[in-house]
């Protein structure tokens, strides 16, 4: 390097901006631009006179749009945060229609559903020994009486043994009476010394013995006529056949499964389960209406018997209802039963009077102040005309008809006229 600095060329003069040259002994600096010509102006600029004019009117204009966007922002934000306002908050005092409901009477009652059975179910299975079913005479439906033959099974060798001991019994008979007629001689020569007494004893043993067989055979015949008897299956009682499981050629089995149901005397009854609560409720004696599947006109009866126990899993008991002959109550079918238990005077409301939450059913009344008050109640059933109230209200009340959900325990309301033709509400304005 050199002691002298190096020549720094001018700028050219045909190029717009300043250059700055860098020698090798001096620091990087830009060299300040060279003063406009005074005719030079900005190919956009204003003139001084109109340029302050504008900037306040610019400035305005974004002041006001800021504004407005703001308040407009307020008000979506001060919109959305706000809750909705409840009936008590809007502008006004909320207008009710009430009811007084009073007493009316009521019956209470127990509905529960079973099926239709016969009171008593006789199962008919063969009694005697095993054999091949060879003739069925009743079909299931038919009405048979006390001692008429349902089925018939073989009895080609019972026969043919009752007729052996028959003659068995014959042959007994003989025998007897010819040892009877020995004896009576013996003892009849006994005096003269005809016979020793050792022969008169003989022949005494001798006819004993078979007057005694004769009783054994007799009986030989009786247990096989007895077994040929039960080959003939018949009706114990007068009754409706309601099940046939028999079929020619079937081998009967004793014991096996019965070949016949019968419907002892015609008698049907409805057997169903009812609740813990309401079986105390219910007394054998009271009436009952029955209701079938795909009948119209119900079925009067009458509850015969009740369940001496309740099932400890289903807290369920039973319950049977006598029911009069009719050909529509068959057997198996599905019914629905309601016991009428007791007849009480309850108030009755409609159904949007009524409401329920986690606490239980409650309604809303009305106080002598105008307030809205919530009454807890307990429904115990409902009727063509609304809900039974068992508990919570006497009748005499200021009930909300309806919207109650819209109010809040404590609200004052008004309590709109009643319409023309109703009953005028005690305490309106």
């Amino acid at each position: 390097m050199g002691t002298n600095p190096e020549h720094v060329a001018s700028p050219p003069e045909t190029r717009g901006e300043p250059v700055t040259w860098i020698g090798r002994d001096r620091a990087f600096e830009r060299s300040p631009e060279p003063p406009a010509a005074p005719e030079a102006r900005p190919r956009f600029g204003l003139s001084l006179d109109a340029s302050g004019t504008n900037r306040w009117k610019w400035t305005l204009g974004a002041l006001a749009a800021v504004l407005l966007i703001a308040l407009v922002a307020w008000k979506l934000l001060a919109g959305g945060a706000k809750p909705q306002a409840a009936l008590a908050d809007r502008g006004g005092t909320p207008l009710v229609s009430v009811i007084v409901p009073g007493a009316k009477p009521v019956t209470s009652s127990v509905t529960f559903t079973g099926a239709i059975a016969a009171r008593y179910d006789m199962p008919i299975a063969n009694e005697g020994d095993t054999g091949r079913i060879v003739a069925v005479y009743v079909e299931a439906g038919d009405k048979v009486k006390r001692g008429q033959l349902l089925a018939r099974i073989d009895d080609s060798v019972l026969v043919q043994q009752v007729h052996r001991l028959e003659a068995s019994l014959e042959q007994a008979r003989a025998q007897a009476a010819l040892s009877a007629a020995e004896y009576r001689r013996a003892e009849g020569v006994a005096s003269a010394g005809a016979l020793s007494a050792e022969d008169i004893e003989k022949r005494r043993a001798t006819s004993v013995t078979d007057a005694a067989n004769v009783k054994v055979v007799a009986a030989q015949l009786a247990e096989a006529e007895a077994r040929l008897a039960r080959t003939h299956i018949v009706a114990p009682v007068e009754g409706t056949v309601l099940t046939r499981h028999a079929e020619v050629g079937q081998i009967a089995n004793p014991g096996g499964d019965p070949l016949f149901r019968l419907e002892s005397g015609g008698e049907v009854e409805m057997r169903g389960q009812i609740a813990e609560q309401d079986l105390a409720q219910v007394k054998t004696g009271q009436a009952a209406t029955v209701y079938l599947t795909g009948i119209e006109r119900p079925f009067t009866g009458q509850v015969r018997l009740l369940g001496a126990i309740i099932d400890p899993q289903t807290r369920l008991g039973d319950i049977r209802i006598r029911l009069q002959p009719d050909p529509a109550l068959r057997p198996g079918a599905f019914a629905r039963a309601v016991v009428d238990v007791a007849r009480t005077q309850r108030p009755v409301l409609p159904q949007t009077a009524v409401m329920a939450d986690s606490n239980g059913s409650y309604v809303l009344v009305v106080d002598g102040t105008g307030k809205v008050v919530r009454r807890a109640v307990r429904v115990s059933g409902t009727t063509d005309g609304g809900v039974i109230i068992a508990e919570g209200l006497a009748g005499t009340e200021r009930v909300v008809a309806t919207a109650g959900g819209f109010l809040r325990d404590g609200e004052t309301v008004n309590v709109a006229p009643p319409v023309s033709g109703a009953t005028p509400v005690a305490g309106t304005p």
